[in-house]
């Protein structure tokens, strides 16, 4: 069931900012693995090699199994944590976690929605999706691609909630049973302001009546004088 890839890599010396610019700068991307009673390896990829890779499957869930030069076999890991540039999409760091095929371990998968809910078909609703990715426990052989989440028979005002999905069987949800995966809802229309009616008559000019006043007074001046 869990998808599984291999990766190639190296052991490496020096720790810290300097030596991993010079392993960059040479084509070459450092990296970790730890855990499951083990020491921790510094390792090396190749970084085309490794971008490729991170492209091309669900990082969360596969099974990366490191073919480490000089070792004794593959290590089976899971991607713990990717660390890119600020501002590039360049990868900068690589940690691996070692899992054992008989040890459980914790990590997230992704939802899939299937279907167009029948409420959105026919009624003109709305599918909100507040839940992406679905955090389970499970053996390593266990770990699901993703999980389906069929939406086709939803009306407006129907969700699926946590407690609806479809598990595979040895796998649990660290989650609560009543979040709400997705719902259908009715769109929220804004009512724009209706613009002022129009008095009747023709618009009156501001300088136009200012013309008109001084023109009056003029004459009234004009009247006393004489």
């Amino acid at each position: 069931m869990a998808t599984q890839v291999t990766l190639k890599a190296g052991l490496r010396e020096g720790r810290g900012k300097g030596p991993a610019r010079k392993l960059r700068a040479a084509g070459k991307l450092p990296a970790v693995v730890y855990g499951a009673a083990g020491e921790p390896l510094a390792l090396s990829l190749n970084t085309h090699e490794a971008q490729l890779l991170f492209h091309a499957i669900s990082v969360d869930n596969t099974i990366v199994n490191l073919e480490i030069e000089g070792g004794t076999g593959l290590v089976q890991t899971l991607v713990r944590e990717i660390q890119t540039h600020p501002i590039r999409p360049d990868i900068l760091h690589v940690d691996f976690l070692r899992i054992q095929m008989d040890v459980e371990v914790e990590l997230d998968v992704p939802l899939h929605i299937h279907g167009i809910p029948r409420g959105v078909r026919d009624d003109g609703g709305v599918l909100e999706q507040p839940l992406h990715d679905l955090p389970i426990r499970c053996l390593p052989d266990r770990i699901p691609e993703e999980i389906l989440v069929e939406v086709a028979d939803l009306a407006i005002g129907d969700a699926v909630h946590v407690r609806d999905l479809p598990l595979p069987e040895g796998v649990e949800v660290m989650l609560d049973g009543d979040r709400i995966v997705c719902s259908v809802q009715i769109p929220t229309v804004l009512k724009s302001a209706e613009p002022a009616e129009a008095e009747e008559g023709e618009p009156e000019l501001v300088g136009e009546k200012e013309k008109a006043g001084e023109g009056a007074e003029g004459g009234k001046e004009g009247a006393d004088k004489d």
